[in-house]
């Protein structure tokens, strides 16, 4: 065995040379990844002994994508480019197979689709992920998939940046075989198979992009289909693009217009905003005082008291995991409604393949259902999520308190209320935490994790790998009104109203955050809710257009109207009679309504929330600002190529929010008051990315 470089081995068997590429944690094509398979192609075409090669990885998976680290830096010590590399292996005068396990991912699935063949244990998946990024594959990847595919396959596949699997690869053309037991051997045993016979470059197959030659209507068709989803987005756009040119250009043109398309994005704001969400991911599991080695609690049983809603979409994350979980309700009725409902939504995602039948009762098999609160008394962690009120919850975890077993971690799902009064109706406040998952619970990513003043850091250890475990975005904050989303979502609100008030409609705000990237503005949002959520008709009195429009029976779109009306398909369209309350309540006022441009709204809407981020950090309820980012793209719709309420504010330039903040606080008053933290870093040219508690 020779050392090609220090993550990069060669070594002839069996007349097979084996290139290995080692680097942790997941063989990303760093520089020295690059220049290792460039020199190791070269080497090992230079030995007589070897009639064929196998590319093959170290590690748990095959390389997984190109090293996002380096983007958008100047380079360090050079290195061989990833053209130079991928023409070596393509150009290479001997077989080159791919061993794949793992993921083929981004880059790493392009470093394989330059190989003469590819071979894959049945575990591997495979994808072109780069939109998830705001970019397009661009080493290739957009005029070879479609070679080996087809157009239709291959929009698919990138304008989603789906993985597939092993099989799914191979039935589609993406890989040539699946190796059963050990990757290493099989690869050789395959790359043995082919020496002597000629080894064709993806680039030069062309059958299945001439059967989509000048077939203008299927992308015509794929861009109208997908508008909706892709819409503020400019990766898609470009991929479409490049497949159209992988279809009618020959290949080297092709390249050119990936290129020219791929320079495009990497310098767009959408894909800076998408690749900064990518990194705060990741840096949200990061909590500086409470270290990578403090111990975890296991958790084996959770129970969940509540079987509505929110109790049923939390327990489904755990029975997803494989993990037991016991319920319990107050009335056997709820129980029975609750545990139904949990099963009905089981049985709708196997209808759709999603999961087998046998899933279904496997995950059913793992839930309890109880009457008895006592039935929690050999549970790890105990999440509570009964009505949002005070006394209740102080109520239930005073008796958990003589329930739950010594070291079990009691949590509140609570959306707003005071964690550490809830814990101080126990006697253990250091068990104690805030778990808010988001509606639906089962499949939201966000899991708001709030730290009371006496949580112990091995609860908030857990409750970071739990989040982790079952699918979601742990972030840890502090306790405030509302937390971090709330609190911000509650300025938005405020402002929304006001702006009803004096003189926008409903749909106009709407209209402006939808076409921000919003899934739905305030209103649509709140008749797709009920507008009757948390409202009396006893104790209500006309006060607000939300009071008069439930009053009139127009509570969302349950009952066909509320700011809107909708048609049978529950399609919204705006309501001359929402319109005249709104009219005659601003009569009543003596406001003399006004037109409101959308940029108006639109700063009105968001800089407050930004303003408000800005108080959190300074109050340090957020460690950092892309945990506030994390929050609000994956809680509350936020639009990823927007970056969060955070970068977004980085982005528009912390002098310009800062200086509309203060014009409407002169002409409105206090609430546009600008947090001290703000304005000191506008004035010194900072950034909010720069604070970190």
């Amino acid at each position: 065995m020779v050392a090609i470089n220090n993550v990069t081995t060669l070594e002839v068997q069996d007349g097979i040379a084996v290139l290995t590429i080692d680097s942790p944690p997941v063989n990303a094509l760093s520089g020295p990844v690059r220049q290792g398979l460039y020199d190791g192609i070269h080497k090992a075409l230079a030995d007589a002994e070897a009639k064929a090669i196998v590319l093959i990885c170290g590690g748990r998976t095959f390389i997984a994508g190109a090293d996002i680290s380096e983007f958008g830096k100047p380079g360090g010590t050079p290195t061989v480019g990833l053209n130079e590399t991928f023409e070596a292996i393509e150009n290479a005068t001997k077989p080159v197979v791919a061993a794949i396990h793992g993921t083929a991912l981004g880059g790493g699935l392009e470093v394989a689709l330059t190989c003469h063949y590819r071979v894959a244990v049945p575990s591997a998946r495979a994808g072109l992920p780069e939109v998830k990024l705001g970019l397009l594959p661009g080493a290739g990847g957009t005029q070879r998939l479609p070679r080996l595919v087809g157009a239709e396959k291959a929009l698919a596949l990138m304008t989603s940046g789906d993985q597939i699997s092993a099989a799914e690869a191979v039935k589609s053309g993406v890989f040539d075989a699946v190796v059963e037991g050990d990757l290493k051997t099989g690869a050789i045993a395959f790359a043995k198979s082919v020496v002597g016979k000629p080894s064709p470059r993806v680039r030069d197959r062309d059958e299945k992009v001439a059967a989509d030659r000048g077939n203008a209507e299927l992308f015509a068709a794929f861009r109208k289909k997908n508008a909706r989803a892709f819409r503020g987005q400019k990766a898609p756009e470009l991929i479409i693009q490049c497949i159209e040119a992988a279809v009618n250009l020959p290949f080297d043109e092709g390249i050119a217009v990936e290129r020219t398309l791929f320079g495009k994005l990497i310098v767009s704001p959408e894909s800076a905003a998408m690749r900064h969400i990518f990194f705060a991911e990741r840096q949200a599991a990061k909590i500086p005082d409470v270290p990578d080695q403090t111990p975890v609690l296991p958790v084996k049983k959770v129970g969940v008291i509540g079987a509505g809603t929110m109790g049923g979409g939390i327990s489904m994350n755990f029975l997803n995991a494989g993990i037991p979980v016991a319920i319990v309700e107050m009335k056997q009725e709820a129980l029975d409604r609750g545990i139904g409902v949990m099963r009905k939504n089981y049985e709708n995602t196997a209808k759709k393949g999603r999961i087998t039948e046998a899933d279904v009762e496997k995950r059913m098999g793992l839930l309890t259902g109880s009457l008895e609160l006592e039935s929690l008394n050999d549970c790890d962690l105990i999440i509570e999520a009964v009505f949002e009120n005070m006394a209740i919850k102080k109520d239930v975890f005073a008796r958990l308190d003589k329930v739950a077993k010594p070291g079990a971690i009691l949590a509140s799902n609570t959306s707003y209320l005071d964690v550490n009064e809830i814990a101080s109706a126990t006697a253990r406040p250091e068990s104690v935490i805030g778990l808010h998952f988001f509606s639906p619970a089962n499949v939201m990513r966000l899991l708001e994790i709030v730290r009371g003043d006496k949580t112990s850091k091995e609860v908030i250890a857990t409750s970071m790998k739990l989040a982790k475990t079952i699918g979601k975005v742990g972030v840890l904050v502090g306790v405030c009104p509302g937390f971090v989303g709330n609190r911000m979502l509650s300025q938005r609100q405020q402002q929304a109203n006001a702006l009803v008030n004096e003189g926008a409609m409903p749909w106009d705000v709407d209209r402006v955050l939808y076409d921000f990237g919003f899934p739905m503005g305030p209103f649509a949002m709140s008749d797709l809710a009920g507008l009757d959520i948390g409202w009396s008709k006893e104790a209500s009195s006309s006060s607000t257009i939300r009071e008069v429009l439930c009053e009139m029976d127009r509570r969302g779109q349950k009952t066909g109207a509320g700011f809107y009306d909708y048609d049978e398909n529950r399609n919204a369209r705006p309501s001359p009679v929402t319109e005249k309350i709104i009219r005659e309540f601003a009569a009543k006022s003596g406001v003399n309504p006004r037109e409101i441009t959308d940029q108006e709204i639109l700063e009105r809407t968001i800089y407050p929330m930004i303003n408000e981020g800005a108080k959190i950090l300074e109050e340090k309820k957020a460690i950092r600002a892309s945990d506030i980012d994390m929050v609000w793209v994956t809680g509350y719709g936020w639009p990823i190529y927007r970056g969060g309420p955070m970068h977004y504010a980085d982005h528009v330039g912390l002098k310009t929010v800062v200086e509309r903040l203060k014009a409407y606080q002169a002409q409105m008053g206090d609430f546009f008051k600008v947090s001290p933290l703000l304005e000191k870093l506008a004035a010194e040219g900072g950034k909010l990315s720069s604070v970190s508690n």
